[in-house]
Protein backbone atom coordinates (compact mmCIF):
# COMPACT_ATOMS: atom_id res chain seq x y z
CA UNK A 1 0.00 0.00 0.00
CA UNK A 2 2.60 2.30 1.18
CA UNK A 3 4.37 1.78 -2.50
CA UNK A 4 1.02 2.27 -4.53
CA UNK A 5 0.64 5.53 -2.52
CA UNK A 6 4.61 6.63 -3.37
CA UNK A 7 3.78 6.24 -7.25
CA UNK A 8 0.37 8.10 -7.20
CA UNK A 9 2.29 10.68 -5.28
CA UNK A 10 5.61 10.66 -7.92
CA UNK A 11 2.71 10.39 -11.12
CA UNK A 12 0.95 13.57 -9.46
CA UNK A 13 3.84 15.44 -9.16
CA UNK A 14 4.95 14.99 -12.51
CA UNK A 15 5.05 17.93 -14.93
CA UNK A 16 2.84 17.86 -17.91
CA UNK A 17 4.44 16.80 -21.54
CA UNK A 18 5.42 19.32 -23.66
CA UNK A 19 2.82 19.47 -26.60
CA UNK A 20 2.69 20.59 -30.07
CA UNK A 21 0.93 23.31 -32.73
CA UNK A 22 0.49 22.73 -36.22
CA UNK A 23 0.63 26.00 -38.18
CA UNK A 24 -0.38 25.60 -42.12
CA UNK A 25 -1.05 28.93 -44.05
CA UNK A 26 -1.45 26.58 -47.66
CA UNK A 27 2.64 27.15 -48.42
CA UNK A 28 4.26 24.31 -45.64
CA UNK A 29 3.21 24.08 -42.44
CA UNK A 30 5.44 24.39 -39.25
CA UNK A 31 5.19 22.14 -36.01
CA UNK A 32 6.06 24.50 -33.08
CA UNK A 33 7.00 22.24 -29.84
CA UNK A 34 6.54 23.96 -26.52
CA UNK A 35 10.13 24.85 -25.92
CA UNK A 36 10.55 26.50 -29.09
CA UNK A 37 7.33 28.74 -28.34
CA UNK A 38 8.54 29.47 -24.42
CA UNK A 39 12.11 30.60 -25.97
CA UNK A 40 10.53 32.31 -29.17
CA UNK A 41 12.55 36.23 -29.46
CA UNK A 42 8.53 37.44 -29.18
CA UNK A 43 7.73 35.34 -25.92
CA UNK A 44 6.43 38.43 -23.67
CA UNK A 45 4.86 38.18 -19.77
CA UNK A 46 1.43 39.38 -20.15
CA UNK A 47 -1.78 39.93 -17.87
CA UNK A 48 -5.43 39.16 -19.34
CA UNK A 49 -8.25 41.13 -17.36
CA UNK A 50 -11.21 39.52 -16.51
CA UNK A 51 -9.99 36.41 -18.89
CA UNK A 52 -13.21 34.42 -20.95
CA UNK A 53 -12.44 31.01 -19.74
CA UNK A 54 -11.35 31.72 -16.08
CA UNK A 55 -13.69 34.38 -15.25
CA UNK A 56 -10.54 36.06 -13.70
CA UNK A 57 -7.45 37.88 -14.17
CA UNK A 58 -4.85 35.46 -15.55
CA UNK A 59 -1.09 35.72 -16.12
CA UNK A 60 1.00 33.79 -19.33
CA UNK A 61 3.88 33.64 -21.64
CA UNK A 62 2.50 34.48 -24.60
CA UNK A 63 3.72 35.14 -28.83
CA UNK A 64 2.01 37.46 -30.84
CA UNK A 65 0.42 35.52 -33.21
CA UNK A 66 1.03 37.47 -35.67
CA UNK A 67 4.79 36.43 -35.07
CA UNK A 68 3.60 33.02 -35.99
CA UNK A 69 1.36 34.09 -39.19
CA UNK A 70 4.64 35.32 -40.96
CA UNK A 71 2.98 36.04 -44.98
CA UNK A 72 -0.75 35.84 -44.17
CA UNK A 73 -2.39 38.84 -45.82
CA UNK A 74 -5.65 40.23 -43.81
CA UNK A 75 -8.36 38.97 -46.15
CA UNK A 76 -7.40 35.53 -45.88
CA UNK A 77 -9.44 33.12 -43.43
CA UNK A 78 -8.58 30.55 -40.69
CA UNK A 79 -9.29 28.01 -38.44
CA UNK A 80 -8.24 27.08 -35.24
CA UNK A 81 -9.38 23.94 -34.03
CA UNK A 82 -9.22 22.72 -30.25
CA UNK A 83 -8.86 18.46 -28.91
CA UNK A 84 -12.62 18.90 -28.20
CA UNK A 85 -13.88 19.41 -31.62
CA UNK A 86 -14.23 23.30 -31.20
CA UNK A 87 -13.76 25.47 -34.41
CA UNK A 88 -13.11 28.69 -33.88
CA UNK A 89 -13.51 30.56 -37.75
CA UNK A 90 -10.99 33.33 -37.82
CA UNK A 91 -11.07 36.69 -40.06
CA UNK A 92 -6.78 36.81 -40.23
CA UNK A 93 -7.02 41.05 -40.04
CA UNK A 94 -7.55 41.13 -36.02
CA UNK A 95 -5.62 38.23 -35.51
CA UNK A 96 -2.18 40.59 -37.45
CA UNK A 97 -3.00 44.01 -35.69
CA UNK A 98 -0.40 44.61 -33.24
CA UNK A 99 -2.76 47.44 -32.19
CA UNK A 100 -5.66 47.86 -29.57
CA UNK A 101 -7.12 44.05 -29.58
CA UNK A 102 -4.11 41.91 -30.04
CA UNK A 103 -4.02 38.00 -30.54
CA UNK A 104 -1.69 36.31 -28.73
CA UNK A 105 -0.62 32.57 -28.37
CA UNK A 106 -0.69 31.77 -24.66
CA UNK A 107 1.83 28.72 -24.27
CA UNK A 108 1.93 26.31 -20.85
CA UNK A 109 5.04 25.38 -19.25
CA UNK A 110 4.69 22.12 -18.20
CA UNK A 111 6.98 22.86 -15.36
CA UNK A 112 4.40 25.49 -14.43
CA UNK A 113 0.69 24.00 -15.86
CA UNK A 114 -2.27 26.38 -15.48
CA UNK A 115 -5.20 25.50 -13.36
CA UNK A 116 -8.33 23.46 -14.03
CA UNK A 117 -10.78 25.02 -16.11
CA UNK A 118 -13.26 23.66 -13.56
CA UNK A 119 -13.24 20.91 -10.75
CA UNK A 120 -13.32 17.78 -13.28
CA UNK A 121 -11.80 19.29 -16.50
CA UNK A 122 -7.96 20.03 -17.65
CA UNK A 123 -6.77 23.55 -18.05
CA UNK A 124 -6.75 25.91 -21.39
CA UNK A 125 -3.34 24.59 -22.55
CA UNK A 126 -1.68 23.70 -24.26
CA UNK A 127 -2.15 26.43 -26.19
CA UNK A 128 -4.45 29.21 -25.78
CA UNK A 129 -5.79 32.25 -28.32
CA UNK A 130 -6.34 35.46 -25.88
CA UNK A 131 -6.20 38.84 -26.36
CA UNK A 132 -5.12 42.40 -25.16
CA UNK A 133 -7.75 45.26 -25.32
CA UNK A 134 -10.45 42.69 -26.37
CA UNK A 135 -13.45 45.61 -25.87
CA UNK A 136 -11.38 47.97 -28.82
CA UNK A 137 -12.09 44.90 -31.20
CA UNK A 138 -15.27 43.67 -30.50
CA UNK A 139 -14.14 40.31 -29.82
CA UNK A 140 -16.44 37.61 -29.01
CA UNK A 141 -16.05 34.44 -26.45
CA UNK A 142 -16.14 32.61 -29.49
CA UNK A 143 -12.32 33.98 -30.91
CA UNK A 144 -10.59 32.62 -27.62
CA UNK A 145 -10.41 29.00 -28.34
CA UNK A 146 -8.55 27.25 -25.54
CA UNK A 147 -6.46 23.43 -26.26
CA UNK A 148 -5.83 24.72 -29.85
CA UNK A 149 -3.68 21.85 -31.44
CA UNK A 150 -4.06 23.44 -35.40
CA UNK A 151 -4.59 26.56 -36.60
CA UNK A 152 -4.88 26.77 -40.50
CA UNK A 153 -5.22 28.58 -43.68
CA UNK A 154 -8.44 27.80 -45.50
CA UNK A 155 -10.86 29.19 -47.88
CA UNK A 156 -13.72 31.37 -46.44
CA UNK A 157 -16.81 29.32 -44.82
CA UNK A 158 -19.52 30.79 -47.87
CA UNK A 159 -17.09 28.83 -50.59
CA UNK A 160 -16.79 25.81 -47.96
CA UNK A 161 -20.18 25.34 -46.93
CA UNK A 162 -22.43 26.55 -49.61
CA UNK A 163 -25.66 25.50 -47.40
CA UNK A 164 -24.64 28.18 -44.75
CA UNK A 165 -25.40 30.69 -47.80
CA UNK A 166 -28.14 32.83 -47.96
CA UNK A 167 -30.53 33.49 -50.90
CA UNK A 168 -28.76 34.39 -53.88
CA UNK A 169 -28.49 38.29 -55.49
CA UNK A 170 -28.86 39.50 -51.77
CA UNK A 171 -26.50 42.42 -52.16
CA UNK A 172 -22.88 42.19 -50.20
CA UNK A 173 -24.54 44.89 -47.73
CA UNK A 174 -27.65 43.42 -47.03
CA UNK A 175 -29.10 42.59 -43.61
CA UNK A 176 -29.02 39.40 -43.81
CA UNK A 177 -25.61 39.12 -45.17
CA UNK A 178 -24.20 41.11 -42.69
CA UNK A 179 -26.06 38.61 -40.39
CA UNK A 180 -24.20 35.73 -41.90
CA UNK A 181 -21.02 37.72 -41.14
CA UNK A 182 -21.90 37.69 -37.65
CA UNK A 183 -22.91 34.48 -37.61
CA UNK A 184 -19.99 33.01 -38.95
CA UNK A 185 -18.04 34.84 -36.12
CA UNK A 186 -20.02 34.08 -32.90
CA UNK A 187 -21.88 30.46 -33.82
CA UNK A 188 -19.69 28.44 -35.93
CA UNK A 189 -17.18 27.51 -33.61
CA UNK A 190 -19.58 25.25 -31.46
CA UNK A 191 -22.60 24.75 -34.51
CA UNK A 192 -23.25 23.44 -38.13
CA UNK A 193 -26.81 24.99 -39.61
CA UNK A 194 -28.00 22.28 -42.23
CA UNK A 195 -25.10 20.19 -41.44
CA UNK A 196 -23.19 22.31 -42.96
CA UNK A 197 -19.38 23.08 -40.84
CA UNK A 198 -16.62 21.78 -39.06
CA UNK A 199 -17.66 22.23 -35.56
CA UNK A 200 -18.25 18.81 -33.92
CA UNK A 201 -19.32 20.74 -30.32
CA UNK A 202 -23.23 21.99 -30.54
CA UNK A 203 -26.04 21.26 -32.56
CA UNK A 204 -27.29 22.27 -35.64
CA UNK A 205 -29.05 25.05 -35.81
CA UNK A 206 -31.43 24.70 -38.65
CA UNK A 207 -32.25 20.97 -38.41
CA UNK A 208 -34.66 19.74 -37.81
CA UNK A 209 -36.06 23.06 -35.89
CA UNK A 210 -34.53 26.16 -36.50
CA UNK A 211 -34.03 28.43 -32.49
CA UNK A 212 -36.19 31.10 -34.43
CA UNK A 213 -39.12 28.50 -34.87
CA UNK A 214 -39.46 27.21 -31.36
CA UNK A 215 -38.72 30.53 -29.11
CA UNK A 216 -41.20 32.80 -28.93
CA UNK A 217 -41.26 36.79 -28.37
CA UNK A 218 -37.28 38.07 -26.83
CA UNK A 219 -36.79 34.76 -25.62
CA UNK A 220 -34.21 33.97 -28.22
CA UNK A 221 -32.36 37.16 -27.38
CA UNK A 222 -32.40 36.43 -23.88
CA UNK A 223 -31.05 32.92 -23.95
CA UNK A 224 -28.36 34.17 -25.91
CA UNK A 225 -27.42 37.06 -23.81
CA UNK A 226 -27.58 34.29 -20.84
CA UNK A 227 -28.47 30.82 -21.64
CA UNK A 228 -28.67 29.47 -17.94
CA UNK A 229 -30.97 32.23 -16.95
CA UNK A 230 -33.29 29.63 -19.74
CA UNK A 231 -32.06 26.68 -19.71
CA UNK A 232 -29.83 26.01 -16.28
CA UNK A 233 -27.53 22.74 -15.78
CA UNK A 234 -24.55 21.96 -14.73
CA UNK A 235 -22.58 20.59 -17.89
CA UNK A 236 -23.78 23.67 -19.72
CA UNK A 237 -21.09 25.03 -22.08
CA UNK A 238 -22.52 27.79 -24.46
CA UNK A 239 -21.33 31.24 -23.20
CA UNK A 240 -23.44 34.53 -22.54
CA UNK A 241 -23.00 37.33 -25.29
CA UNK A 242 -22.93 40.86 -23.74
CA UNK A 243 -24.20 43.53 -25.10
CA UNK A 244 -20.68 45.04 -25.08
CA UNK A 245 -19.58 41.69 -27.39
CA UNK A 246 -22.46 41.41 -29.39
CA UNK A 247 -24.65 44.92 -29.79
CA UNK A 248 -27.94 44.62 -29.66
CA UNK A 249 -28.10 46.13 -33.71
CA UNK A 250 -25.62 42.84 -34.19
CA UNK A 251 -27.76 40.61 -32.71
CA UNK A 252 -30.64 41.92 -34.59
CA UNK A 253 -28.78 41.19 -37.70
CA UNK A 254 -27.76 37.98 -36.36
CA UNK A 255 -31.66 36.79 -35.75
CA UNK A 256 -32.31 38.10 -38.95
CA UNK A 257 -30.18 35.58 -40.77
CA UNK A 258 -31.26 32.35 -38.93
CA UNK A 259 -34.85 33.26 -39.84
CA UNK A 260 -33.83 34.00 -43.24
CA UNK A 261 -32.22 30.21 -43.02
CA UNK A 262 -35.25 28.79 -41.46
CA UNK A 263 -36.99 29.40 -44.98
CA UNK A 264 -33.64 27.73 -46.59
CA UNK A 265 -33.48 24.16 -45.20
CA UNK A 266 -31.21 21.55 -46.63
CA UNK A 267 -31.60 18.07 -45.17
Amino acid sequence: MKALFLCTALLLSMPLHAAQLLIDLGSGSHAWQTQALLEHPDVRDITIRDDVSYKRDMHYRAVPLASLLKGLKAEDHLQAVALDGFAAELSAAPLLERQGARAWLAVEDPRQPWPALAADKPSAGPFYLVWTDPAAGHISPEQWPFQVTRIQRLAPVAERFPALRPAPGLAADDPINQGFALFQKNCLACHRLNGAGDSQFGPDLNLPYNPTEYFSGDFLKRYVRDPQSLRRWPQAKMPGFSSSVLPEAELDLLLGYLRHMAGRKQP
